[in-house]
């Protein structure tokens, strides 16, 4: 295989996953994240280095994203897939007792982030006329549920954005679709929590909850797809987990 993939939030969870499972399927992976030890750690466990290239922006900083990607070197430049994973949530507050610097990271994150690393990637597909993106969203994309007001509307824009993406792509060869995982034990709630790890970890206890390898090995099934088949939407849940807030806890 000689195709190149781009994974945003590469660092950790569900986007580390993602860039081994890739990796094994033979692309050439860019890694994408804030944390470069973490981003080394994984070129270096992936093993062929040649075929790994790390990033190391934050996607809310718009200059960097639309820098560092077209300044990718040579081999790496033509990116067949992105993955749009990179996405947050901090705090789970009332909406009358909202952090505005909270609202501001979830938006700039998992809105304006992804719409920049698109930016930066969709011309050059569009030149070729193929390529495939695959956003991450998530179940609050599409039920709100309590406290989860900003970080519920941000995911509400992803599943618009990709919908949006899907009509004016299509006639140009490109397959776009989303994932909207339900509950995955990844870093997630220890963010949300502000590093509180005994109440993150509340939050996955009780039940047996997805893990990023299970959004990997969805991400593997969009992706070796026929070039006529584009999976657009998936909402994919832990089996003890019926919707947002119906989750079945044996404790």
């Amino acid at each position: 295989m000689n195709k190149t993939a781009l994974v945003t939030g590469a660092s950790s969870g569900i986007g580390k996953a993602v860039s081994k499972t890739l990796f094994a399927l033979g692309y050439n992976i860019v890694i994408c994240g804030r944390r470069e030890e973490k981003l080394e750690g994984l070129k270096k466990e992936l093993g062929d280095e040649s075929r790994v290239h790390t990033l190391l922006f934050d996607v809310r900083e718009r200059a960097e994203v639309l820098r560092q990607i077209a300044e990718l070197p040579g081999r790496f430049q033509k990116i067949d897939l992105l993955v749009n994973n990179a996405g947050n949530a901090h705090g789970l507050d009332p909406f009358q007792k909202g952090d505005l610097d909270d609202w501001d990271k979830m938006i700039d994150t998992n809105v304006k982030g992804l719409l920049y690393v698109s930016k930066a990637v969709v011309p050059g597909m569009a030149k070729r006329k193929g390529g495939m993106i695959i956003n991450i969203g998530s179940i609050a994309g599409k039920e709100v549920y309590p406290m989860g007001n900003v970080y519920s509307a941000s995911k509400f824009a992803v599943d618009a954005i990709n919908q949006g993406m899907r009509l004016d792509l299509h006639s140009l060869g490109i397959r776009v679709g989303a994932i909207n995982p339900g509950l995955v034990e990844t870093e997630f709630s220890e963010v949300r929590f502000k590093g509180d790890e005994e109440k993150a970890g509340k939050v996955y206890q009780g039940y047996s909850p997805l893990q990023a390898e299970d959004i990997a090995d969805l991400v593997k099934f969009m992706a070796t797809r026929p070039a006529h088949v584009n999976i657009a939407d998936v909402l994919i849940l832990p089996t003890d987990q019926a919707s947002s807030t119906v989750v079945n806890k044996k404790l």
